[in-house]
């Protein structure tokens, strides 16, 4: 990659040994080019949108403007731009925020050159990635989130199934042939489904899903 397409970065980070470091880092990459630095948030804004950078390398515990509100203010004013978190902070706050203000990425201080390398050129490319702590992280506050509740406790699972097929007004040969049962068995299970919503009706069934949220 000649120096003309190389990939345009700004370093924001309140530690100047750390900018240094980073910068001594990808300097040795052809890859990438170093436009600018800002030790601050403010100063993030300012250099993002005077600068044009393809990518913003974002710390986010900095004096004065923090790198969540950095972000989302490059970002509003400069959408094309990809910001990529590089932080200490691997808190679930910390990520969800960072996500939410527009990062396209997030990596934990520590990344190997290689994988910081690899994280430029994906946000570049419209990708959104996330190093392996911080994915880990996120899958196992996904995996803890509890299960909303069941709308209707008392149906069965088929039941359930059914009764979302009869809202989209299947009629009863329709929903056997969707579900692969017997007519004879589907009208079982709407009788039960009746018998279980207190509904003398279908109409009324369809109603009362409705109003559950089906």
């Amino acid at each position: 990659m000649s120096a003309v397409d190389s990939i345009r970065v700004l370093v924001c980070d309140d530690h100047a040994p750390f900018r240094e470091g980073l910068h001594a880092l990808l300097a040795t990459s052809s890859e990438v080019e170093i436009v600018g630095e800002a030790p601050d948030g403010r100063a993030a804004v300012d250099k993002a949108l005077a600068l044009q950078p393809d990518v913003v390398l974002m710390d986010l515990t900095m004096p004065g403007m923090g790198g969540v509100e950095a972000t989302g203010r490059v970002l509003a004013r400069c959408p094309h731009i990809a910001v990529l978190v590089l932080t200490m902070a691997e808190d679930d706050e910390s990520v969800f925020a960072a996500l939410q203000a527009g990062a396209r990425g997030y990596l934990l201080k520590g990344a190997r050159k290689a994988e910081i390398l690899r994280a430029i050129r994906a946000v570049t490319d419209g990708e959104a990635i996330l190093g392996a702590p911080v994915a880990a992280r996120l899958a196992a506050f996904i995996a803890a989130r509890p299960r909303p509740a069941h709308a209707f406790p008392q149906l069965s699972g088929r039941e359930s199934e059914i009764l979302v097929l009869l809202t989209e007004q299947l009629t009863n040969p329709e929903i056997a042939a969707r579900l692969g049962l017997s007519e004879k068995t589907v009208r079982n299970h709407v009788s039960n489904i009746l018998t279980k919503l207190q509904v003398a009706t279908r109409s009324d069934a369809i109603a009362t899903a409705r109003k559950g949220g089906r």
